[in-house]
């Protein structure tokens, strides 16, 4: 393609409201312009990339046997309804009306759609097992569009679903997805891992995310400094034993802690360690309170009380609750005397804590050498707190460390969720009606286009993998009005088209300076310069990924740009 006919709106500036270096190198480089905040259009060298992606996951898709559908992104709400979600999802689902103002949400997803879909026609265990897979457009309402292509409202999504007649076969599904997800980021060039993850409002259980490793990354992965092991944060299991203090037992007393309502506070003010204070939160599940406790150098997870207790909503008690609930407000409550209906559960380590602190009940008013089982009694004891860097690794090997993750996969086991409430069922070999099985497996397919740039690009611009790169080679014409340079140009142009490379030809007449800056900026993987040598024969071939620039003879051109 010559670049005189292609549309590459360049910019010199940064773009003000973009602050991920992907969303200001996709602008700058005329890959994407922003309709409205959140929503992009793909110009050309933006929709090669796309489609190189795409390209990626059909291959890896179709080599484990998926079938390639395309389903409407209109979605009647009566299937949301029968799901339970049009209540559920929240206002991330992008809902409207039609003329007859009969309720449709825009796709977000497409569980329902394709529960319905085999529902109608696949009725006997024979049709299975099956996995459908879809690229297309999906909508969010997100409340703060950011980062670009990283949180949009308008998005390309690689979405599958597997479908089996039991646990055995989604487990076979799973793994297989789960592999060729793994191969198309590895072929994708991302620096990346699968680590265990919550379903959120998709339901089920055992999933994963596949999270590329970059400091923009909104998601905090945990991961062993010595294994293979990583999970999201929220997931992330605690395995550290705790010694029990063997102090000898005090008697509880109350003291008066002013307006000393944080941990940190009232530690200070009682010189005592944050490890000796008990942390109370109250928490409503699913609208029942639960008083939760952790250690006072811990952070209570939230996701892991939704786990333990099997509820659909966990939110923290506003002020009012709490003190309508317990008599006091946040920062004095805790486990001594709390109402009868209020269920208390703690994380494993407030069960060593011996003599500690926690609140009173009272504003202003803490207790000291609070004791668990002899002042207070706990109905569960669980595994509730986020874990923490240096923390020991749950498989036993290295300790923790952190890193941020942008999420550009997911793969969930549904089991029978969405079969069962939308009654999709088969017969089995003994005819006996059972709910279908189902796996739900995600791709960010645009989204993959700004992790690849978060991680390889330079102060010049992007560096695209030769998987990604929007053309093969970009050939550069330094001068074209020296005849030696335009003729050896316009030759090689021909001569490199025909042995089936993808040529971005630089014909403008443009200054040099301008063509290079554009070239790094596009960041096309190889970089043919005709220069001030064309009439030897001699050209520049820039490597872009390591920078090292080499003269080569025309003759050796092709073998050497095939090496690279």
């Amino acid at each position: 393609m010559r670049q005189s006919n292609l549309y590459i709106p360049t910019l010199r500036e940064v773009p003000s409201d973009a602050e991920a270096i992907s969303h200001q190198l996709l602008v700058r480089a005329g890959f994407i312009r922003q309709s409205v905040s959140g929503v992009y259009s793909f110009l050309p060298l933006g929709r090669k990339v796309l489609r190189k992606v795409e390209t990626i996951i059909r291959e890896e898709m179709d080599r484990i046997g998926s079938q390639e559908v395309l389903m409407p992104a209109l979605q009647p709400s009566e299937l949301w309804e029968e799901s339970g979600r049009w209540e559920t999802y929240g206002p991330e689902l992008m809902r409207l009306n039609d003329r007859h103002d009969r309720k449709f949400a825009l796709g977000a997803t497409h569980e329902e759609l394709i529960t319905s879909l085999l529902r109608d026609e696949v009725k006997s265990y024979k049709r299975l097992p099956m996995v459908l897979y879809q690229i297309q457009a999906k909508f969010r309402d997100e409340k703060r569009p950011r980062f670009g292509l990283l949180r949009g409202r308008e998005f390309i999504m690689k979405d599958a679903y597997s479908f089996d007649v039991g646990p055995d076969g989604l487990d076979r599904n799973y793994e297989a997805i789960y592999n060729a997800y793994m191969n198309v980021f590895n072929r994708c060039g991302l620096n990346f891992r699968a680590v265990i993850a919550d379903s959120g409002a998709m339901g089920g259980k055992d999933t994963h995310e596949f999270m590329v490793l970059a400091d923009i990354g909104e998601d905090t992965i945990a991961y062993s400094d010595q294994s293979e092991f990583a999970a999201n944060i929220e997931m992330a299991p605690v395995k550290e034993t705790y010694t029990k203090d063997t102090s000898p037992v005090k008697e509880r007393i109350k003291v008066d802690t002013g307006n000393k309502r944080t941990i940190s506070e009232v530690a200070e003010y009682l010189d005592v360690e944050p490890q000796k204070c008990i942390k109370s939160l109250l928490w409503m599940v699913d609208e029942k309170p639960v008083l939760v406790l952790s250690r006072g150098d811990h952070e209570i997870n939230d996701i892991k009380i939704k786990n333990v207790l099997e509820a659909e909503v966990v939110e923290l008690a506003t002020e009012v609750r709490t003190k309508e609930i317990i008599g006091c407000e946040v920062g004095y409550i805790g486990p001594v005397g709390v109402p009868e209906e209020v269920k208390v559960i703690a994380d494993h380590a407030v069960a060593s804590i011996t003599n500690g602190v926690c609140g009173a009940n009272e504003p202003g008013k803490h207790y000291q050498h609070v004791n668990p089982d002899a002042d207070f009694n706990v109905d569960l004891y669980e595994d509730l707190r986020f874990i923490k860097e240096g923390d020991p690794s749950p498989d036993g090997k290295g300790k923790i460390v952190f890193a941020k993750g942008i999420e550009v996969g997911h793969v969930f086991k549904l089991g029978t969720r969405y079969s069962e409430s939308m009654n999709a069922s088969i017969l089995d070999e003994n005819g006996k009606a059972k709910p279908i099985t189902m796996g739900s497996y995600g791709i960010g397919v645009s989204r993959i286009l700004a992790a690849v740039v978060e991680q390889m690009h330079d102060e010049d611009g992007m560096i695209w993998p030769k998987s990604l790169s929007p053309f093969d080679v970009h050939l550069i014409c330094v001068n074209p009005k020296n005849e030696s340079q335009f003729q050896l140009g316009e030759d090689l142009y021909a001569k490199l088209k025909n042995d089936r490379l993808d040529i971005l030809y630089d014909d403008r007449k443009e200054r040099a300076g301008v063509k290079f800056t554009d070239a790094d900026l596009i960041g096309i993987s190889v970089q043919v310069i005709v220069g001030k040598r064309a009439e030897e024969g001699v050209v520049e071939v820039k490597n872009r990924q390591t920078g090292e620039k080499v003269e080569k003879h025309i003759s050796e051109l092709e073998r050497y740009i095939s090496k690279l």
